[in-house]
């Protein structure tokens, strides 16, 4: 009975996908300001993000970036119901995509591809312009759930675009795509308190997972970075780069910091986009006072 009441909310959800863009991001933004009483505690934590990782900016403009990027995370949630609902042919030239033959090249060749990205507000859309432009569903790392009615709902929204999903600590699973020549779309740029290193993210020490490069070669498989941003006309600028070069180094905090380094550039094409409300910097390296 409880999981029925949902039952309006995802018609209106499918209806919300089948917006025009310029209307869609229009309702994200009005949302966001009829919800900024209730966002509080996700602004206090991305103005201290912020403040720690753009101590070159004017307290103002660090004030301004929080905001937008709490914002962004607000109209995200309406791009999410795009990527899950919104008909094939509404996205059509929605996005612009660079680099989709080095996908194509080792998919071909057998390969599982592990598209390594990071947590900006519209990450699912991206993947959905990204399977819809390749052809075939591209598979997605998720965490679960605790409603069980919502669990059903996101899980199976996300299965019908993206193929079944993969549970956050299932490695089992993520392995098991990887070796059977999926392309899977994952990220590990939120605090982690295992297999873990302290590295540099703009500055700061971030504990990151360190496990990424033992699982792409127990799979036999290669590291593409996934990378993907909103532009001014509402359309999606997407690109897939060759593995970086030296990538994996053997050293698994090198390869951390790595990955990290070549997030914070993309980061800073678009600070507004990034999931800057996630306490990134919650797990402190020994003797360090919390920051949050």
């Amino acid at each position: 009975m409880r999981c029925l009441l949902l039952t309006p909310v995802i018609a209106l959800a499918k209806g919300v996908a089948r917006l025009p863009q310029s209307m869609l991001l229009a309702l994200g933004r009005a949302l966001a300001w009829l919800a900024w009483p209730l966002l509080g505690s996700r602004r206090r934590i991305a103005r201290i993000n912020t403040d720690l990782c753009f101590p070159a900016l004017a307290p103002g403009e660090r004030r301004r970036l929080a905001d937008a990027s709490v914002a962004n995370t607000v109209v995200g949630a309406l791009e999410l119901l795009r990527a899950w609902h919104a008909p094939a042919s509404s996205l059509d030239g929605l996005a612009r995509i660079e680099g989709l033959g080095h996908l194509r090249e080792a998919l071909a060749r057998g390969q599982g591809v592990l598209l390594m990205c990071g947590h900006f507000t519209h990450t699912e859309l991206a993947v959905r312009l990204l399977s819809q432009a390749l052809g075939r569903p591209v598979r997605v790392v998720v965490r679960r759930h605790n409603n069980a009615c919502l669990e059903r709902w996101f899980d199976q929204a996300r299965a019908a675009v993206f193929g079944p999903t993969i549970g956050k600590k299932d490695v089992r699973g993520l392995l098991r795509a990887l070796s059977a020549g999926e392309p899977v779309v994952y990220s590990a740029d939120q605090n982690f308190t295992y297999q873990n290193a302290f590295v540099p993210f703009f500055g700061v020490p971030a504990s990151t997972l360190t496990a990424t490069p033992a699982l792409v070669q127990r799979a036999n498989a290669v590291l593409l970075p996934f990378w993907y941003r909103r532009e001014a006309d509402g359309r999606y600028a997407i690109r897939i780069e060759p593995t970086w070069p030296g990538w994996p180094a053997g050293d698994p905090a090198q390869d951390a910091a790595r990955y990290m380094q070549e997030l914070e550039t993309v980061v800073r094409e678009a600070p507004d986009q990034y999931l800057w409300a996630h306490r990134r910097f919650k797990t402190r390296p020994p003797g360090e006072a919390p920051v949050y």
